[in-house]
């Protein structure tokens, strides 16, 4: 993209957050997944881009907002001349957790310039997320124990101090019991593979990588953020049945057992990532309402220009002579 939207994609993202924070423990986990998808539509169509949904609600035809095909920004509402750009979107990662007030939900959107993201079709992907230092260490095709002594070998540490961050699902038992046979350590978690897999790419944040079977879309987006952030994943579609190999045929993808890097599932020379924190979480702070406004807690991250920003976000909605910022 030859222009910076980097601020712009922020607001999309930090609007979804608040309209769904006010849902948070409420336990309507739909009406969240709604209200986060209407925000972000709303927004992205004030933006000047010519914008296509590459990864979003549902392939065409199967959800009425934000699904694949769909156009979005202003070359939407027929201006032209604007810059085309891929958009992958998840506006409520985590709809469970938001809906019970649990931690590490998020919303989230990856841009690219035209043909920067994989058209991924909404199948499970086996995971591998590593940070940096441990990016070439790694095979999705070695046994566990194998990967983790790399991986230890590589953050000059022993296997038992290592933390994997893995989808707390009966489809992951073998994991757990190889990673645990290994000696490292697991933090299940309910939801969010994508935020725990770019807290893995983190160093400080105490999880040193992500391991197990994920939706494939959740897969571009933490392949977007390792292309800002150096990190890696490893990944491979999972085509069980003859109804998923017509999906990834009508998505382009002929060799279903290909193992996907970061540079092949988010290709673009031009991406921005952002995301806000819906509730509290490793990286990011939960939207936060007080009498005149929402404060919001946001990554956003470009790898050309490359730059990682963390922002803290004071919305005032009301001015007032009490208005007090606390830090």
């Amino acid at each position: 993209m030859a222009t910076d939207l980097s601020l712009q994609m922020l607001k999309v993202v930090e609007h979804a957050a608040i309209a769904c924070a006010h849902t948070m423990g409420q336990g309507d986990r739909h009406g969240s997944d709604r209200v986060a998808v209407e925000a972000m539509r709303n927004t992205l169509d004030t933006i000047p881009i010519d914008g296509t949904i590459v990864i979003g609600e549902g392939e065409r035809d199967e959800a009425p907002m934000l699904f694949i095909g769909e156009r979005v920004g202003q070359g939407a509402a027929g201006v032209r001349d604007l810059p085309e750009v891929d958009i992958a979107v998840d506006p409520l990662e985590g709809t469970n957790l938001c809906a019970l007030g649990e931690p590490n939900a998020i919303a989230v959107l990856a841009a690219a310039s035209k043909g920067g993201l994989l058209h991924a079709p909404d199948l499970y992907m086996e995971k591998l997320v590593v940070g940096p230092r441990a990016k070439h260490a790694v095979s999705l095709d070695r046994p566990v124990k194998d990967n983790l002594k790399s991986i230890a070998k590589a953050l000059d540490r022993d296997v038992d101090d290592l933390v994997i961050m893995v989808l707390d699902r009966p489809r992951h038992e073998k994991l757990i019991a190889d990673i645990r046979a290994a000696g490292a350590r697991i933090r299940l978690i309910g939801d969010g593979d994508l935020s725990a897999g770019i807290a893995a790419a983190v160093d400080g944040s105490g999880v040193h990588a992500v391991m197990g079977t994920g939706g494939a879309p959740e897969g571009v987006l933490t392949a977007a953020a390792m292309r800002c952030l150096g990190g890696e994943i490893y990944a491979r579609l999972v085509v069980a049945k003859p109804e998923d190999e017509a999906r990834c045929r009508k998505m382009g993808i002929t060799d279903f057992r290909r193992i996907y890097s970061a540079s092949d599932l988010a290709s673009g020379k031009n991406i921005t990532f952002a995301a806000t924190g819906v509730t509290d979480g490793t990286l990011m702070k939960g939207v936060r309402f007080f009498g005149h406004g929402t404060r919001t807690s946001s990554i956003v991250m470009q790898n050309d220009p490359h730059q990682i920003r963390f922002i803290d976000t004071i919305h005032v909605t009301e001015r007032g002579d009490d208005l007090r910022i606390r830090f």
